[in-house]
Parts: C-alpha cells; structure tokens; sequence
C-alpha cells in the first residue's frame, strides 16, 4: 500500500538545502513558506488510503506483490486511461486544481519512460537496467519525483557548449569508476522542495557537440552539493486562511536548481553522453503524452472552480438571472466543456505503443492542441470573472480580523453585503476570488498556465507536425481538384450529370 501522508512529511526531514530569502531552510514540515503545501501535498497520500477512495488512487499491477499508485501504473486498454483519468481527477479536485505538478504528474511520465524502453539504450550507455530499477523503487515506494529538465534562460540564440561559460547548465565534469559528478544548474524546479527525488535532464533539443549536457539522471534531495534557490514564498505573505484561502495552502513553489559538483551514482544515470536518447525519452516514448494526460484534467477541474466562482460571485451580487452575465457564465461553461471534450476524445482515440496489447497512450494529436488551448485560453477566463466581480473585487477589508473589532465590525457587517449575503459570507468569497484572480499567486498562476506546456513558439510549430498536414493538405485539395475553368459562373459542374 502506498505510503501515508505522515510517512511524506517525515521523509522531507532529510537535511535538503533549501533557500529562502538568503536563509537556508532547516525544515521545510515546518517553515512557514512551505509547511501548509507540504501537509496539503500530504493529503494526497492520505487520499490513498481512505476506503472509498483507495481502489480509485492504487492499483496492484499483474504479477506485483504491491499495490501503487495508479498514476505509476502503465495503461494497456481505453478501460485503464479511463480509470487513470480517474485517480487524476481525485487528486486534482483536491487543491481545486491549483496543484500543478503533484506526484501524479511525473508518476505518469514516469509509466511513459517504462513503456518504451529501447528509447534508454544509448550508443555509449544502455540505461535500460537503471530504467527498470527505477521505475520499480520509485512506484513501490511511491515516492514523489521532482524535476528539472530546462537550461536557465542565458542565451537561448547559443547551444549549450557555445555559451560563454562552461558550467551555466547541468553538465559532466568528471567520470568515476562508481559515477559522474555534474555542475551547473537548471530551470524551473516547480514543487521540487517537496519532491523524495529530482529528474534532471533537458526536454529541449540539443546541438550534437553538446554530448557533455545530454544526460538524465535521478538522485535523492538531499544529495550533497544539490541547492535549491526558492522564488518569493506565496504562502509565507498569505494572512490566514480566511484571507488568502489558496496561496496559504496551494503554493507549490518554484526553485532553481543548482549542482555544486554532485555525484550521481551510475545506477542513477538513466541516458549519458546521448543527445538523441536524452531528448527521445521525453518525446518518443509515451511520457509527455501521460503529462498532457494529467495537466489535461487538472485543467479541466480548475476551469471547474473558477467557473462555481463565476457563478458564485454574480449571485453574490444579485446579478445571476441578467442576460448579460447569463451569457458570460454561458461562455465560461462552454470552455470548461471544450477543455473537458478534449481529455475524453484523447482518451477515445488512444494509440498503442508497440502493436496491439502494449502499452496505451492519449492521442497525441488532440494532446498537442490542448497545449496550444489551454494557454490561450486561461487568461480569458480570468478576464471574464474579473469583469463579473466588479469592483467588489478590490474593496474588501484588509483582514478578517476587522469583522470582529467592536468599532469596525458593524461597519462592515453594514456596508459590505450583498442580498442574502451577509457580510462575513460575501467577504470570505471575494477574498477566495481575489486570491484566484488578482493577488501576486493568481499572477503567477496565469503565467504558469500560458507556459505550462513550452513556450508557444515551440510547441505550435510542433502541432503542425503532429496534426498531419499531409492529410488536411490533401482533403482541400480534393476540392479543388473536382472541378476546373469548364465549370464556371456559366457552366455545370462536371460532377453532377442532372439527372
């Protein structure tokens, strides 16, 4: 049975060298820029092993003695990523989506990474061994892998051996008997203080002069050497609960990883000195797709709640049965339905790795347009609710503590109300929609959606290639092939004889 929640929070008590504000922190269970996240994240594990809810998270593969978490499970049948689906959308309705790269997210990668193991057996190094290894201590274990996979943003115009500098990305300085030992740093660690263990390699392409950057490895947190320089902590600004309902809990946290000359172990080392087997195991194995799988339904829950926000924000205001709002909560619920469609039809239109009877993954192609929609998309969504909360949305007391104040808490409960909303009620949800919408994590939050998946210029080109333009190419075409000059204005078309 997977882990409890109680066994996550005592296995972050490792020594990790996490940085926060030039400090270094001691215990991120306890310090109050992490300690909610981490027994949120806790919660997940907790999940597992309720009842009613552990067949849905867990499942014991075929001939395991052991059962896991059903996102380390590879999936053989349309029944099995439906079910998979399932224990994502668990998972994610817990932190109302805001959740983004919870153990799931790289379990599933993770099953990606097992269902083609060929992709591992580079020219110089067959990691295939280390693969099973790996998979098996980390789905066992259940342990939350981390990551790191992109170079910092120095200058994205040279490869990684032309910059100026030799140790500015995650590279081989020295080969051992029992390992290596790497140098450099990579970009962007999210949720990776909470991680058991980090992933480092590179998801973009490299140059074939750049065998020294084109490897991928897995090593505990607390491996000496290993720093984690944390972005400003959301969670630690939030007030309360009360006021900051999301960023005190939900705050996953991005850091910046820095490797001091690590020692990675050579059964950690999964490719090296491969740039093709570094890049494919991302891409040519069904990983990604198990990604865009999971971010697919979190997104779907996310648009979920902010769409109940919507709603609960125009009956808050008395404006519900309007036309106008009628028609912007119409707006936000055929999004919400699109974003839904799509993670069914990629499940629906699964492809096999293979041959019949292997390993299953979403449609690919219908993954690459959700890549291109969901960032697109989320911003809109926001702007929408914006205009539907009105100024409500920045006049609020500045804490709940003022509700309670002898002198200004009449004030309030006067003032800031709305019909059948009194005012702690009305309060307490424009703080949760401010929190979601405005605040520096909501900021963030919008950032993160238009980028989760790559950057535009590099995943759009990408969906040209996925989408088979061959074929859309050619059914216009057909078109245009079924009639010429004979069939003009005055003439009839050659395809129907009249009778």
């Amino acid at each position: 049975m997977p882990r409890s929640g109680q066994d996550y929070l005592d296995s972050l008590r490792d020594g990790r060298a996490v940085w926060l504000d030039g400090e270094l922190v001691k215990d991120v269970t306890e310090h109050p820029a992490f300690r909610n996240t981490a027994r949120s994240i806790a919660h997940l594990y907790d999940l597992a092993q309720q009842d009613g809810l552990r067949d849905t998270l867990t499942v014991r593969p075929d001939g395991a003695d052991v059962s896991v978490l059903r996102a380390y499970h590879v999936p053989r049948s349309h029944a099995e990523l439906v079910e998979r689906r399932k224990a994502f959308k668990t998972w994610s309705e817990a932190s109302f989506g805001f959740l983004g790269r919870s153990p799931d997210y790289m379990a599933a990668g993770i099953a990606g990474f097992v269902s083609a193991p060929e992709i591992f057996a580079g020219r110089e190094f067959d990691g295939r061994s280390n693969l099973e290894a790996y998979y098996r201590r980390m789905a066992e274990g259940s342990l939350y892998q981390s990551f790191t996979i992109t170079n910092p943003q120095i200058d994205r115009t040279k490869s990684a051996s032309e910059q100026e500098e030799d140790d500015l990305y995650v590279r081989v300085v020295k080969e051992k008997d029992d390992g290596i030992v790497v140098r450099g740093a990579k970009m962007i660690g999210t949720a990776a203080v909470f991680g058991d263990e980090i992933i480092v390699g590179t998801i973009e392409p490299l140059a074939p002069q750049d065998v020294e950057y084109a490897l991928t490895f897995s090593i505990p947190i607390d491996t000496p050497g290993l720093k984690f320089i944390s972005r400003t902590s959301y969670e630690a600004g939030a007030r309360s609960v009360f006021d900051n309902p999301l960023s005190s809990r939900f705050d996953e946290n991005d850091a910046l990883l820095v490797c001091d000359d690590v020692f990675v172990p050579w059964e950690r080392v999964l490719t090296y000195r491969d740039v093709e087997s570094s890049f494919l195991m991302w891409w040519g194995t069904p990983a990604y797709h198990n990604f865009v799988h999971q971010a697919g339904v979190r997104y779907w829950t996310k648009l979920e709640f902010l769409t109940g926000l919507a709603i609960l924000i125009a009956k808050a205001n008395n404006t519900y049965s309007l036309p106008p709002v009628q028609m912007q909560i119409g707006r936000l619920i055929g999004w919400l339905n699109i974003a839904k469609s799509m993670v069914l039809a990629a499940e629906s239109e699964y492809e096999t790795v293979g041959g019949p009877g292997g390993p299953v993954h979403i449609n690919r192609e219908i993954a690459s347009a959700h890549r291109a929609m969901a960032g697109d998309l989320y911003p809109k969504v926001l702007a929408e609710l914006k205009m539907l909360a009105g100024g409500g949305l920045i006049q609020l007391p500045a804490s709940g503590y003022d509700l309670g104040h002898p002198e200004l808490g009449p004030l309030v409960a006067k003032y800031v109300r709305s019909p059948g909303h009194p005012a702690e009620q009305r309060i307490k949800l424009m703080k949760l929609a401010w929190d979601a919408l405005g605040s520096e994590f909501a900021s963030r939050h919008e950032q993160y959606e238009r980028f989760y998946h790559g950057a535009p210029h590099v995943y759009l080109p990408g969906i040209v290639r996925d989408g088979r333009p061959d074929l859309l190419e050619a059914f216009t075409q057909s078109c245009l092939d079924g009639y010429d000059l004979g069939d003009g204005p005055s003439g009839q078309w050659s395809g129907h004889d009249g009778s």
